[in-house]
């Protein structure tokens, strides 16, 4: 594939993106699912390591998962209802009105959204459902909570531009068709401390962060993890999810 010029947050992490990264609720599948008139084909759309393309595949015949990045691709879980394809978002190579559902998850503020938009509504089939759906910080009670927020205060500067979509809730990524009401929904996973630092280490931010100051940060949070949680025992960690959907 041709070099897309993307903005490549992932690739160095990709491995541990793979194992780290929350996988997404089965009432989020179940809602996506209920709205839409057929199950044929579903496209996962920034696929990453297919957190979300496989559960899609429990109610949709087939599901094309794409990223551009072959990195992202290469720990992706496999199944065989689930192809992936290297493609950016906005040149996916899919024929014109052949998916039922397209679904963007913690990605699509990293497309560049006027061609987007042009690329999704063209494949997408009339009547079908288009998703977008992010999650913003992790959330857990007590004092371990407050040291990820404090955590979180270290990164302001680091994260990359298209951050500010996840944290104005998509505000601004606008769907030129008609809106369907949205469940409310949370992502949740019991997590252990090391669980929730290697999370950690796959933010973009956390990345460029490492890139310009080295790993005394992390290590800084992981030795503070262990004084605040030092049984390990696995403990709840939440995820509101902002949904947004619109009707071809």
């Amino acid at each position: 594939m041709a070099d897309t010029g993307f903005a490549d947050h992932f690739s160095a992490v990709a491995a541990r993106y793979a194992a780290y990264r929350p996988h997404y609720p089965a009432a989020l599948i179940g809602a996506l699912a209920d709205r839409c008139e057929r199950h044929d084909v579903a496209w996962d759309i920034g696929c990453g390591s297919g957190q979300l393309s496989v559960a899609l595949a429990a109610r949709f015949l087939r599901v094309i998962a794409s990223d551009p990045a072959a990195a992202q691709l290469d720990h992706a879980e496999r199944d065989p209802r689930v192809e992936y394809r290297r493609a950016p978002a906005e040149a996916s190579g899919l024929g014109d009105a052949s998916v039922e559902l397209a679904v963007a998850a913690q990605s699509a503020h990293w497309f560049d959204w006027p061609r987007f938009v042009v690329e999704v509504g063209r494949v997408t089939r009339p009547g079908g459902l288009i998703a977008l759906v992010t999650y913003r910080n992790a959330q857990l009670a007590g004092a371990v909570g407050d040291r990820l927020v404090a955590y979180y205060r270290e990164l302001v500067g680091y994260w990359p531009n298209g951050r500010v979509h996840v944290d104005n809730g998509y505000r601004d990524l606008a769907l030129p068709w008609p809106a369907v009401a949205a469940p409310a929904l949370e992502m949740t996973a019991m997590w252990t401390r090391d669980e929730l630092a290697g999370y950690v280490t796959t933010w973009s931010a956390t990345v460029r962060l490492v890139a310009a100051r080295g790993e005394a940060p992390i290590d800084e949070l992981r030795r503070d993890l262990t004084a605040l949680w030092p049984d390990g025992e696995p403990r709840e960690v939440r995820w509101p999810l902002t949904i947004k959907l619109a009707r071809r």
